[in-house]
């Protein structure tokens, strides 16, 4: 285990997810590398996927709770030919497309697809997901034979591009990739935009490769883990974003005084003067993020509170 410091880390870390690892295994191994328990993550990836993974270290847990809704964009390839129970390339093809419908479907077929996709959309979300009914996750059910069916949900699409459309001639298993950028809405599945795509065009679809490149403002490159952390001291983990830096990226701030910081610690309420919007504010006091604060009537008062005491 790697030595704890003296001095707590807290901030938010941008990690570069690889493939075949699990989130909740990427936090595993932060926890070995900074030596803390004390560690989460906005916005689960799926084993398959690789890219951007917003962790929270120490205090910077209390953070997630307002970057988890952030938008996102992703890389990824769409395979029309065939679909499979994830929707993704975790699990075996179960159905596969007529091969002469698939080789009469065109460029411009595909690309009217995606624009039906585009835009304020309800999506169904994949039978294999983490989303709970009855208190059980939608895949434990599948795994254990349950047939599962779930609500579509509303989900914005702001962008759905092709970059390249590549046939793949296969006397056997013929198949047409899409390579493809989405930016959408937090709660979309990208693996259902494959599923979706597929079948809009009659000839089943489903994802072969993904990458996240951006959750919000924060964005590639992130930190690798290192691949062997049975000493972990070996390699120095990074040091995390601050996070009053990383609160001012998402939320509007609200600079504090010496006076007001310690109030709002003391579970007070402070004058709202200078707070425009609806919030919630990033309270930050001499550059320390204090709080995370909200309207109260005409008051100001702690949402989340961050710090446990005021700058010195």
């Amino acid at each position: 285990m790697a030595k704890r410091s003296a001095s707590p880390v807290n901030g938010i870390l941008i990690i570069d997810k690889p493939a075949g690892l699990s989130s909740h295994g990427v936090v595993s191994r932060l926890r070995r590398w900074y030596g803390t328990r004390r560690i989460g993550h906005a916005g689960t990836l799926d084993p398959m996927a690789t890219g951007v993974l917003v962790a929270g270290l120490g205090r910077g847990t209390k953070l997630l709770t307002y970057l988890i809704g952030l938008d996102k964009t992703y890389t990824a390839t769409i395979r029309l030919g065939s679909s499979t129970p994830s929707d993704d390339a975790d699990s075996a093809a179960d159905r596969f497309a007529d091969p002469q419908q698939l080789a009469a479907v065109t460029d411009a077929q595909i690309a009217a697809g995606v624009a039906q996709l585009r835009g304020p959309i309800e999506q169904v979300p994949s039978a294999v997901s983490a989303i709970k009914v009855d208190g059980q996750r939608a895949y434990q059910l599948v795994r254990a034979g349950a047939e599962v069916e779930l609500k579509a949900r509303p989900v914005t699409i702001t962008a759905f591009d092709i970059h390249d459309i590549r046939r793949q001639p296969d006397a056997q298993l013929p198949a047409i990739d899409v390579d493809v950028t989405v930016s959408c809405t937090s709660g979309t599945y990208i693996r259902a935009l494959a599923r979706d795509l597929g079948t809009g065009l009659g000839v089943f679809g489903h994802l072969t490769a993904l990458r996240r490149t951006h959750v919000g403002p924060f964005a590639l490159p992130g930190h690798q883990l290192p691949d062997d952390l049975t000493a972990p001291e070996a390699v120095p983990p990074p040091e995390p974003i601050d996070l009053a830096t990383a609160a001012a990226q998402v939320l509007p701030v609200h600079e504090l005084s010496t006076d007001e910081a310690r109030a709002l610690l003391s579970g007070q309420f402070i004058d709202a003067t200078g707070a425009s919007g609806p919030g919630p504010w990033a309270g930050i006091c001499a550059g320390e993020l204090i709080a995370v604060i909200e309207r109260r009537a005409d008051k100001l008062k702690t949402a989340t509170g961050i710090a446990q005491q005021p700058p010195s």
